[in-house]
Protein backbone atom coordinates (compact mmCIF):
# COMPACT_ATOMS: atom_id res chain seq x y z
CA UNK A 1 0.00 0.00 0.00
CA UNK A 2 1.36 3.34 -1.18
CA UNK A 3 1.89 5.32 2.30
CA UNK A 4 1.36 8.62 -0.07
CA UNK A 5 -1.52 7.71 -1.37
CA UNK A 6 -3.46 5.99 1.55
CA UNK A 7 -4.14 6.10 5.26
CA UNK A 8 -5.95 3.65 7.63
CA UNK A 9 -7.51 4.01 10.85
CA UNK A 10 -7.89 0.97 13.15
CA UNK A 11 -10.37 1.45 15.98
CA UNK A 12 -9.67 -1.32 18.74
CA UNK A 13 -12.50 -0.65 20.73
CA UNK A 14 -14.38 -3.14 23.79
CA UNK A 15 -17.15 -4.33 21.26
CA UNK A 16 -16.17 -3.93 17.80
CA UNK A 17 -13.05 -3.37 15.63
CA UNK A 18 -13.18 -0.81 13.06
CA UNK A 19 -10.94 -0.25 10.15
CA UNK A 20 -11.49 2.25 7.89
CA UNK A 21 -9.04 3.13 4.88
CA UNK A 22 -8.79 7.04 3.10
CA UNK A 23 -7.33 7.97 -0.24
CA UNK A 24 -5.77 11.30 -0.19
CA UNK A 25 -7.28 13.30 -2.69
CA UNK A 26 -5.02 16.82 -2.26
CA UNK A 27 -2.12 16.25 -0.41
CA UNK A 28 -1.34 20.11 1.67
CA UNK A 29 -1.46 20.88 5.34
CA UNK A 30 -5.25 20.04 5.20
CA UNK A 31 -5.82 17.20 3.04
CA UNK A 32 -8.97 16.04 1.69
CA UNK A 33 -9.97 12.24 2.44
CA UNK A 34 -12.23 10.12 0.21
CA UNK A 35 -13.52 6.90 1.96
CA UNK A 36 -12.73 3.98 -0.06
CA UNK A 37 -13.06 1.51 2.60
CA UNK A 38 -14.48 -0.51 5.59
CA UNK A 39 -14.52 -3.47 7.72
CA UNK A 40 -15.87 -4.20 11.01
CA UNK A 41 -15.49 -7.17 13.38
CA UNK A 42 -17.23 -8.16 16.51
CA UNK A 43 -14.30 -7.47 19.26
CA UNK A 44 -14.02 -10.35 22.17
CA UNK A 45 -10.49 -9.38 23.08
CA UNK A 46 -10.80 -6.55 25.08
CA UNK A 47 -12.36 -5.36 28.78
CA UNK A 48 -12.78 -1.64 28.96
CA UNK A 49 -10.59 -0.96 26.31
CA UNK A 50 -7.81 -3.02 27.56
CA UNK A 51 -6.57 -6.14 25.55
CA UNK A 52 -6.96 -9.08 27.37
CA UNK A 53 -7.08 -11.91 24.98
CA UNK A 54 -4.47 -11.68 22.28
CA UNK A 55 -5.46 -14.15 20.25
CA UNK A 56 -9.14 -13.40 19.71
CA UNK A 57 -8.29 -9.51 19.53
CA UNK A 58 -5.50 -10.79 16.63
CA UNK A 59 -8.47 -12.49 14.45
CA UNK A 60 -10.85 -9.69 15.02
CA UNK A 61 -8.62 -7.25 14.04
CA UNK A 62 -7.87 -9.58 10.59
CA UNK A 63 -11.15 -9.92 10.09
CA UNK A 64 -12.15 -6.32 9.75
CA UNK A 65 -8.56 -5.55 7.77
CA UNK A 66 -9.50 -7.93 5.45
CA UNK A 67 -13.03 -7.26 4.71
CA UNK A 68 -11.84 -3.40 4.14
CA UNK A 69 -9.40 -4.47 2.18
CA UNK A 70 -11.49 -6.63 -0.03
CA UNK A 71 -13.67 -2.82 -0.34
CA UNK A 72 -10.84 -0.59 -1.05
CA UNK A 73 -8.68 -3.03 -3.19
CA UNK A 74 -5.67 -2.28 -1.55
CA UNK A 75 -3.02 -4.45 0.65
CA UNK A 76 -3.24 -2.52 4.14
CA UNK A 77 0.04 -2.64 5.71
CA UNK A 78 0.33 0.43 8.15
CA UNK A 79 -2.26 1.55 10.38
CA UNK A 80 -3.11 4.22 13.07
CA UNK A 81 -4.76 3.08 15.95
CA UNK A 82 -6.29 4.00 19.80
CA UNK A 83 -5.36 3.62 22.76
CA UNK A 84 -8.28 4.11 25.88
CA UNK A 85 -8.60 2.60 29.13
CA UNK A 86 -8.77 3.53 33.02
CA UNK A 87 -5.54 3.53 33.13
CA UNK A 88 -5.01 6.69 31.06
CA UNK A 89 -4.40 9.71 32.99
CA UNK A 90 -3.22 13.19 31.84
CA UNK A 91 -2.30 16.59 33.31
CA UNK A 92 -0.87 19.98 32.38
CA UNK A 93 2.73 21.34 32.26
CA UNK A 94 4.71 24.46 31.40
CA UNK A 95 8.02 24.76 30.54
CA UNK A 96 10.32 27.87 30.17
CA UNK A 97 13.53 28.58 28.59
CA UNK A 98 15.74 31.93 27.49
CA UNK A 99 16.02 32.93 23.75
CA UNK A 100 19.77 32.65 22.36
CA UNK A 101 19.30 35.00 19.33
CA UNK A 102 16.70 36.83 20.36
CA UNK A 103 15.09 35.34 17.67
CA UNK A 104 12.87 32.03 18.10
CA UNK A 105 13.77 29.26 16.07
CA UNK A 106 12.43 25.33 15.93
CA UNK A 107 14.99 24.92 17.87
CA UNK A 108 13.79 27.02 20.90
CA UNK A 109 10.58 25.30 21.06
CA UNK A 110 12.00 22.04 20.97
CA UNK A 111 13.60 23.20 24.04
CA UNK A 112 10.89 24.43 25.69
CA UNK A 113 8.70 21.55 25.15
CA UNK A 114 11.53 19.21 26.46
CA UNK A 115 11.42 21.48 29.64
CA UNK A 116 7.86 21.12 29.81
CA UNK A 117 7.65 17.46 29.55
CA UNK A 118 10.23 16.85 31.95
CA UNK A 119 8.39 15.71 34.82
CA UNK A 120 8.97 12.60 36.46
CA UNK A 121 6.90 9.47 35.30
CA UNK A 122 6.51 6.10 36.96
CA UNK A 123 8.74 3.43 35.28
CA UNK A 124 5.49 1.73 34.28
CA UNK A 125 4.09 4.49 32.36
CA UNK A 126 5.01 6.03 29.06
CA UNK A 127 3.75 9.27 27.44
CA UNK A 128 1.40 9.34 24.26
CA UNK A 129 1.02 12.61 23.37
CA UNK A 130 2.64 16.01 24.67
CA UNK A 131 0.57 18.70 22.80
CA UNK A 132 1.16 22.25 22.55
CA UNK A 133 -1.70 24.33 24.12
CA UNK A 134 0.02 28.05 24.00
CA UNK A 135 3.50 29.84 24.34
CA UNK A 136 3.83 33.00 26.16
CA UNK A 137 6.76 35.39 24.84
CA UNK A 138 8.11 37.97 27.82
CA UNK A 139 4.43 38.47 29.21
CA UNK A 140 2.69 38.50 25.60
CA UNK A 141 0.54 35.11 26.17
CA UNK A 142 -1.48 33.69 23.92
CA UNK A 143 0.65 32.90 20.83
CA UNK A 144 0.01 29.52 18.74
CA UNK A 145 3.16 30.00 16.35
CA UNK A 146 6.63 31.61 18.08
CA UNK A 147 8.64 30.90 14.74
CA UNK A 148 10.53 34.12 14.45
CA UNK A 149 9.12 36.53 16.65
CA UNK A 150 11.31 38.06 18.93
CA UNK A 151 11.88 38.10 22.53
CA UNK A 152 14.45 37.30 25.13
CA UNK A 153 12.15 34.55 27.22
CA UNK A 154 10.00 31.66 25.79
CA UNK A 155 7.51 29.49 27.51
CA UNK A 156 5.30 26.94 26.71
CA UNK A 157 2.08 25.18 28.53
CA UNK A 158 1.43 21.54 27.17
CA UNK A 159 -0.71 18.75 27.68
CA UNK A 160 0.98 15.64 28.14
CA UNK A 161 -1.36 12.48 28.04
CA UNK A 162 0.34 9.05 29.59
CA UNK A 163 -0.75 5.60 29.72
CA UNK A 164 0.24 2.08 30.94
CA UNK A 165 3.34 0.98 29.19
CA UNK A 166 1.99 -2.51 29.01
CA UNK A 167 -1.26 -1.52 27.35
CA UNK A 168 0.01 0.16 24.58
CA UNK A 169 2.40 -2.44 24.00
CA UNK A 170 -0.22 -4.99 23.69
CA UNK A 171 -2.33 -3.39 21.04
CA UNK A 172 1.19 -3.06 19.10
CA UNK A 173 1.90 -7.08 19.49
CA UNK A 174 -2.11 -7.49 18.42
CA UNK A 175 -1.40 -5.35 14.92
CA UNK A 176 1.74 -7.15 14.67
CA UNK A 177 0.56 -10.46 14.52
CA UNK A 178 -2.31 -9.23 12.40
CA UNK A 179 0.58 -8.12 9.82
CA UNK A 180 0.22 -4.42 10.26
CA UNK A 181 2.92 -1.79 11.26
CA UNK A 182 1.60 1.05 13.84
CA UNK A 183 2.40 4.36 12.36
CA UNK A 184 0.87 5.91 15.73
CA UNK A 185 -1.11 5.66 19.03
CA UNK A 186 -3.54 8.17 19.15
CA UNK A 187 -5.61 8.48 22.45
CA UNK A 188 -9.10 8.08 21.42
CA UNK A 189 -11.05 11.06 22.81
CA UNK A 190 -8.44 12.76 20.52
CA UNK A 191 -8.93 10.54 17.46
CA UNK A 192 -12.87 11.90 17.99
CA UNK A 193 -12.53 15.06 18.11
CA UNK A 194 -10.64 15.50 15.01
CA UNK A 195 -13.69 13.96 13.22
CA UNK A 196 -16.93 15.51 15.00
CA UNK A 197 -15.58 18.74 16.21
CA UNK A 198 -15.45 22.02 14.32
CA UNK A 199 -12.93 24.44 14.90
CA UNK A 200 -15.60 27.16 16.19
CA UNK A 201 -16.44 25.03 18.99
CA UNK A 202 -12.97 24.40 20.05
CA UNK A 203 -12.19 27.77 20.41
CA UNK A 204 -15.54 28.82 21.89
CA UNK A 205 -14.70 25.91 24.46
CA UNK A 206 -16.47 22.33 24.30
CA UNK A 207 -16.54 18.87 25.97
CA UNK A 208 -16.33 15.71 23.35
CA UNK A 209 -18.07 12.83 25.25
CA UNK A 210 -17.05 9.80 23.70
CA UNK A 211 -19.19 6.63 25.15
CA UNK A 212 -17.89 3.47 23.39
CA UNK A 213 -18.95 -0.22 24.81
CA UNK A 214 -16.34 -0.17 27.30
CA UNK A 215 -15.33 3.25 28.40
CA UNK A 216 -16.36 7.05 27.89
CA UNK A 217 -13.71 9.30 26.56
CA UNK A 218 -13.82 13.13 27.61
CA UNK A 219 -11.56 15.62 25.84
CA UNK A 220 -12.63 19.34 26.60
CA UNK A 221 -10.90 22.43 24.63
CA UNK A 222 -10.83 25.81 24.78
CA UNK A 223 -9.33 28.31 22.91
CA UNK A 224 -8.32 26.22 20.57
CA UNK A 225 -6.23 23.98 22.46
CA UNK A 226 -6.87 20.55 24.35
CA UNK A 227 -6.87 21.28 27.80
CA UNK A 228 -8.34 18.47 29.69
CA UNK A 229 -9.15 14.49 28.59
CA UNK A 230 -10.04 11.75 31.30
CA UNK A 231 -11.39 8.33 30.35
CA UNK A 232 -14.09 6.07 32.81
CA UNK A 233 -13.69 2.77 32.45
CA UNK A 234 -17.81 2.58 32.10
CA UNK A 235 -19.73 1.92 29.02
CA UNK A 236 -22.44 1.03 26.62
CA UNK A 237 -21.51 -2.89 27.67
CA UNK A 238 -22.69 -1.72 31.06
CA UNK A 239 -26.22 -0.97 30.02
CA UNK A 240 -26.49 -3.99 27.84
CA UNK A 241 -25.83 -5.83 31.10
CA UNK A 242 -28.16 -4.18 33.17
CA UNK A 243 -30.96 -5.06 30.52
CA UNK A 244 -29.63 -8.82 30.41
CA UNK A 245 -30.34 -8.79 34.28
CA UNK A 246 -33.30 -6.90 34.50
CA UNK A 247 -34.66 -8.35 31.93
CA UNK A 248 -33.43 -11.88 32.62
CA UNK A 249 -31.96 -12.73 28.85
CA UNK A 250 -28.92 -13.49 27.30
CA UNK A 251 -26.01 -11.13 26.64
CA UNK A 252 -26.50 -10.98 23.11
CA UNK A 253 -30.30 -10.62 22.84
CA UNK A 254 -29.80 -7.86 25.62
CA UNK A 255 -27.65 -5.88 23.07
CA UNK A 256 -30.01 -6.46 20.62
CA UNK A 257 -32.60 -5.12 22.63
CA UNK A 258 -31.01 -2.11 23.65
CA UNK A 259 -30.14 -1.33 20.11
CA UNK A 260 -33.59 -1.95 18.56
CA UNK A 261 -35.59 -0.74 21.52
CA UNK A 262 -33.91 1.06 23.86
CA UNK A 263 -34.47 4.43 24.89
CA UNK A 264 -32.23 6.64 27.89
CA UNK A 265 -35.19 9.06 29.06
CA UNK A 266 -38.30 7.10 30.22
CA UNK A 267 -40.66 10.11 29.29
CA UNK A 268 -40.13 9.32 25.74
CA UNK A 269 -41.34 6.05 25.57
CA UNK A 270 -45.29 5.23 24.69
CA UNK A 271 -47.13 3.66 27.91
CA UNK A 272 -49.09 0.96 25.29
CA UNK A 273 -45.61 0.09 23.50
CA UNK A 274 -44.51 -3.41 24.03
CA UNK A 275 -41.18 -5.41 23.50
CA UNK A 276 -40.62 -9.37 22.74
CA UNK A 277 -37.90 -10.38 25.34
CA UNK A 278 -36.43 -13.66 24.63
CA UNK A 279 -36.10 -16.78 27.40
CA UNK A 280 -32.85 -17.92 28.49
CA UNK A 281 -32.32 -21.84 28.93
CA UNK A 282 -35.03 -22.19 26.15
CA UNK A 283 -38.17 -20.66 28.20
CA UNK A 284 -40.11 -18.99 25.91
CA UNK A 285 -40.30 -15.30 25.06
CA UNK A 286 -42.64 -13.10 26.84
CA UNK A 287 -44.13 -9.54 25.78
CA UNK A 288 -42.98 -6.73 28.28
CA UNK A 289 -43.76 -3.10 28.27
CA UNK A 290 -41.19 -0.46 26.31
CA UNK A 291 -41.24 1.43 29.66
CA UNK A 292 -40.08 -0.98 31.51
CA UNK A 293 -36.73 -1.19 29.65
CA UNK A 294 -36.11 2.52 29.47
CA UNK A 295 -36.64 2.12 33.16
CA UNK A 296 -33.94 -0.01 33.17
CA UNK A 297 -31.63 1.97 31.19
CA UNK A 298 -32.51 5.49 31.74
CA UNK A 299 -30.14 4.90 35.84
CA UNK A 300 -27.34 3.62 33.82
CA UNK A 301 -26.80 6.70 31.85
CA UNK A 302 -27.63 9.24 33.92
CA UNK A 303 -24.69 7.77 36.10
CA UNK A 304 -22.11 7.81 33.28
CA UNK A 305 -23.36 11.30 32.75
CA UNK A 306 -22.77 12.32 36.09
CA UNK A 307 -19.58 10.92 36.45
CA UNK A 308 -18.33 12.47 33.44
CA UNK A 309 -19.91 15.82 34.96
CA UNK A 310 -17.19 15.29 37.85
CA UNK A 311 -14.81 15.00 35.56
CA UNK A 312 -15.93 18.31 34.14
CA UNK A 313 -15.67 20.11 37.02
CA UNK A 314 -12.59 18.51 38.37
CA UNK A 315 -11.00 20.34 35.42
CA UNK A 316 -11.78 24.06 36.36
CA UNK A 317 -13.64 24.35 32.73
CA UNK A 318 -17.06 24.12 33.50
CA UNK A 319 -18.41 27.59 33.47
CA UNK A 320 -15.90 28.39 30.26
CA UNK A 321 -17.78 25.93 27.78
CA UNK A 322 -19.64 28.18 25.56
CA UNK A 323 -20.27 25.61 22.93
CA UNK A 324 -21.74 23.18 25.33
CA UNK A 325 -21.44 19.27 25.37
CA UNK A 326 -20.85 16.69 22.27
CA UNK A 327 -21.61 13.66 22.33
CA UNK A 328 -20.75 10.61 20.00
CA UNK A 329 -20.19 6.62 20.34
CA UNK A 330 -21.72 4.00 19.13
CA UNK A 331 -23.98 4.15 22.83
CA UNK A 332 -25.14 7.77 22.10
CA UNK A 333 -27.07 6.42 19.62
CA UNK A 334 -29.89 5.71 21.85
CA UNK A 335 -32.70 7.23 21.49
CA UNK A 336 -33.45 10.05 24.58
CA UNK A 337 -29.39 10.18 24.96
CA UNK A 338 -28.99 14.14 23.48
CA UNK A 339 -32.01 15.34 25.93
CA UNK A 340 -30.95 13.47 29.26
CA UNK A 341 -27.56 14.57 28.70
CA UNK A 342 -28.54 18.48 28.64
CA UNK A 343 -30.75 17.62 32.10
CA UNK A 344 -27.47 16.21 33.79
CA UNK A 345 -24.96 18.83 32.35
CA UNK A 346 -27.26 22.16 32.40
CA UNK A 347 -25.30 22.89 28.93
CA UNK A 348 -26.45 22.32 25.46
CA UNK A 349 -25.75 19.41 23.93
CA UNK A 350 -25.57 17.64 20.20
CA UNK A 351 -25.03 14.00 18.86
CA UNK A 352 -21.34 14.38 17.32
CA UNK A 353 -21.23 12.84 13.45
CA UNK A 354 -18.16 12.39 11.63
CA UNK A 355 -18.43 15.39 8.84
CA UNK A 356 -15.51 16.90 6.19
CA UNK A 357 -15.18 13.90 4.87
CA UNK A 358 -15.76 12.17 0.99
CA UNK A 359 -16.08 9.14 -0.60
CA UNK A 360 -18.09 6.52 1.30
CA UNK A 361 -19.55 9.01 3.77
CA UNK A 362 -22.68 7.88 4.32
CA UNK A 363 -21.22 4.57 5.28
CA UNK A 364 -19.45 5.97 8.25
CA UNK A 365 -22.24 8.82 8.85
CA UNK A 366 -22.87 7.71 12.17
CA UNK A 367 -21.37 8.53 16.07
CA UNK A 368 -20.05 4.64 16.20
CA UNK A 369 -17.38 5.48 13.23
CA UNK A 370 -16.23 8.63 15.32
CA UNK A 371 -12.94 7.12 16.43
CA UNK A 372 -11.94 5.06 13.09
CA UNK A 373 -12.79 8.44 10.83
CA UNK A 374 -11.01 10.63 13.64
CA UNK A 375 -7.82 8.56 13.77
CA UNK A 376 -7.97 8.31 9.88
CA UNK A 377 -7.94 12.29 9.76
CA UNK A 378 -4.75 12.14 12.30
CA UNK A 379 -2.75 9.88 10.21
CA UNK A 380 -3.68 12.02 7.13
CA UNK A 381 -2.54 15.49 8.87
CA UNK A 382 0.74 13.42 10.13
CA UNK A 383 1.44 12.36 6.67
CA UNK A 384 0.63 15.92 4.92
CA UNK A 385 3.05 17.09 7.31
CA UNK A 386 5.86 14.51 6.86
CA UNK A 387 5.58 15.40 2.95
CA UNK A 388 4.86 19.03 3.02
CA UNK A 389 6.86 20.21 6.21
CA UNK A 390 5.36 23.97 7.12
CA UNK A 391 8.90 25.61 7.93
CA UNK A 392 10.61 24.90 4.58
CA UNK A 393 9.34 28.39 3.18
CA UNK A 394 11.16 29.76 6.43
CA UNK A 395 14.51 28.12 5.79
CA UNK A 396 14.48 29.28 2.33
CA UNK A 397 13.96 32.98 3.14
CA UNK A 398 17.05 32.53 5.62
CA UNK A 399 19.49 31.30 2.89
CA UNK A 400 17.70 34.00 0.55
CA UNK A 401 18.70 36.40 2.97
CA UNK A 402 22.29 35.24 4.00
CA UNK A 403 23.23 35.22 0.37
CA UNK A 404 21.32 38.79 -0.21
CA UNK A 405 24.01 40.21 2.72
CA UNK A 406 26.85 38.10 1.55
CA UNK A 407 26.52 39.20 -1.79
CA UNK A 408 25.95 43.27 -0.16
CA UNK A 409 29.39 42.44 1.29
CA UNK A 410 30.95 41.56 -1.64
CA UNK A 411 30.09 44.60 -3.42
Amino acid sequence: MSKKDFVVGLDIGTTKICCIVGELTDVSSKPNIDIVGIGTAPSSGLRKGVVINIDATVESISKAVEEAELMAGVEISTVYTGIAGGHIKSFNSTGIVAVKDKEITEQDVQRVIDAAKAVAIPLDRETIHIIPQEYMINDQDGIRDPIGMSGVRLEAKVHIVTGAVSSAQNIIKCANKAGLNVAEICLEPIASSEAVLCQDEKELGVVLVDIGGGTSDIAIFKDGAIVHTGVLAIGGSHITNDVAVGLRTPQNEAEKIKIRHGCALTSLVKANETIEVAGVGGRRARVLSRRLLAEIIEPRVEEIFSLIQREVMKSGYQDLLSAGVVITGGATLLEGMPELAEFVFEMPVKRGLPHSIGGLRDVVNSPKFATGVGLLKYGARNVAKARFPIREKNIYDKVRGSMRSWIKDLF
